[in-house]
């Protein structure tokens, strides 16, 4: 090779290198967006139910729709993107999202409310699947590959962190409608600059795209999401029952259709891979001994502490930056030592900082919380960012989207099992106290009823009443930080054994 032409293929090697940092930033945009959503909503609940008037079921379905709707199609769409191309199916799921933001936020009804939400779920649905398995074909090189991950990973921590950030500013200056409206300039920005940015990618050999698989996934996946969170809200019941049933009947269909279809939406045999296993397992049982606990941070810190909800999103923001941080040096820190003691490593530092809140009181100092947040967000950093890795990592490119689509399903059953198991703990520790004669029960069915019913209340019985409650609340908080640190625990047991002799890619792939 002469001079010139190694000084132009360096020039071409550096365009490409910066193309594909550029084409992450635009991929960034996608997963902060999601982030966000997904936790302003919680914060403008009590204005959407006074302008609209939601029944209380309505009010649920309003939360839950979806991450119902999320969760039954992520491996469709992980599947659909890997067969019409990864970029396309992420273009038209953005502007879809914002679309449908506008339909949220214009929202005149709770049944319109209700229907938006599971539109913007079936967006939704297409974009994180997407961006992770857009990253696996954007970057050959494992090196680069890890990092990348580690700021897609960062930049979900902390969208998480700034969505109620900047929902308390909307909500104190706007109309509850505005939490929807920040999504549209960043969609414009995706859409626009995505266009040009991105490659596309897809399955060279994908087959045809089996509906009643889809089917399957989709009716299996909300049912036994619907069926956790009911029994969770309402205790058991025979509807929770039936809806766990036809789940399970319908995922064991399912699994049965994927090992008989030349060509299935999910190849079952990744599975057999004790690398993509043993990460997939961590990220479900992580999850689900921290979502439990989350859910109910927000309320501790507005409800027993007096928190205003910006002053509450600023509290929390310790566990996103020690997840931004822990995501950047991730990688690097698995080559260094290996994947099993850096995710082993981060889940049990997680569950030691779980186990320090079982000592939480309603006069609890900042500093205990902060440092409790900080070293869950750097353990959580260090773990999902290695098993997001070591999913990639561990099938062709051409599937990496029905990957990725595993990976944010095991994230999203996680949540729903955590919140299900841990809230129960909350709750019924929580309806257990003791009211002043003549309380309403409305006061023992959460602790915002208990802020509610004492509104309405003299000053004595008010404060006799809140004081019982917010006593009883901490006691369910604790114990349910308890479990979710011996959940913590155990996966990271689990991690040291399943992640055994597992390493991450140390050489570029070769087309």
């Amino acid at each position: 090779m002469t001079g010139i032409e190694q000084r132009t293929a360096a020039v071409e090697g550096t365009e490409a290198r910066r193309g594909r940092w550029l084409a992450l930033g635009v991929l960034v945009f996608a997963v902060l967006l999601v982030a966000v959503d997904a936790t302003v909503l919680g914060l403008a609940t009590p204005y959407i139910s006074e302008d609209l008037n939601p029944s209380g079921n309505q009010l649920l379905w309003i939360g839950d729709v979806y991450s119902f709707v999320i969760a039954g199609l992520l491996v469709s769409m992980g599947s659909l993107g890997d067969r019409i191309g990864r970029k396309k199916l992420l273009l038209v799921g953005a502007t879809a999202f914002g679309a449908m933001s506008v339909l949220n936020a214009y929202a005149t009804t709770p049944e319109m409310m209700i229907v938006s939400r599971a539109l913007l779920g079936v967006a939704g649905a297409t974009l994180m699947p997407s961006t992770l398995a857009l990253i696996r074909n954007i970057f050959p090189d494992p090196r680069e590959r890890s990092l990348a991950i580690g700021i897609w990973g960062a930049t979900t921590s902390a969208g998480a962190a700034v969505g109620p950030v900047v929902g308390g500013v909307l909500l104190e200056h706007f109309w509850w409608g505005s939490v929807f409206l920040i999504n549209l300039p960043v969609m414009a920005v995706l859409v626009l600059v995505g266009v040009r940015l991105l490659p596309e990618s897809r399955n060279p050999a994908p087959g045809p795209w089996d509906l009643a698989s889809v089917l399957l996934s989709l009716v299996g996946m909300i049912a036994v999401v619907y069926a956790i969170k009911e029994a969770a809200s309402h205790g058991p019941s025979a509807g929770a029952l039936a809806a766990a049933v036809l789940g399970v009947v319908a995922l064991y269909g399912f699994v049965r259709r994927q090992l008989t279809l030349p060509a299935p939406l999910l190849d079952m045999r990744l599975f057999r891979h004790r690398g993509f296993s043993g990460a997939v397992v961590a990220d479900l049982l992580t999850i689900l001994g921290l979502s439990g606990l989350v859910f109910f941070l927000s309320q501790y810190l507005q409800l027993v502490q007096d928190r205003r909800p910006l002053e509450a999103g600023l509290a929390e923001l310790p566990a996103a930056l020690g997840a931004v941080v822990a995501g950047l040096v991730a990688g690097r820190a698995a080559r260094r030592f290996s994947v099993r003691a850096v995710v082993a490593g981060g889940l049990a530092a997680v569950g030691l900082a779980l186990g320090s809140l079982t000592v939480l009181s309603q006069s609890t100092g900042y500093p205990l919380l902060g440092g409790a947040l900080l070293v869950v967000g750097l353990g959580a950093g260090f773990a999902f960012t290695v098993t997001a890795d070591v999913i990639l990592s561990s099938v062709p490119k051409e599937q990496a989207g029905s990957a990725s689509a595993v990976s944010e399903t095991a994230y999203e059953l996680g949540a729903a099992l955590g919140i299900a198991l841990l809230g129960s703990v909350v709750t019924g520790v929580y309806r257990g106290f003791t009211a002043p004669a003549g309380t309403p029960e409305a006061a023992h069915e959460s602790l915002g009823g208990a802020t509610e019913v004492a509104s309405a209340l003299p000053a004595d019985s008010a404060a006799a009443l809140m004081a019982a409650a917010r006593e009883a609340f901490v006691d369910g908080l604790s114990l349910a930080a308890g479990a979710g640190a011996a959940v913590l625990l155990s996966a990271s047991v689990a991690a040291w054994f399943l992640l055994r002799g597992q390493r991450l890619e140390e050489r570029p792939e070769h087309p």
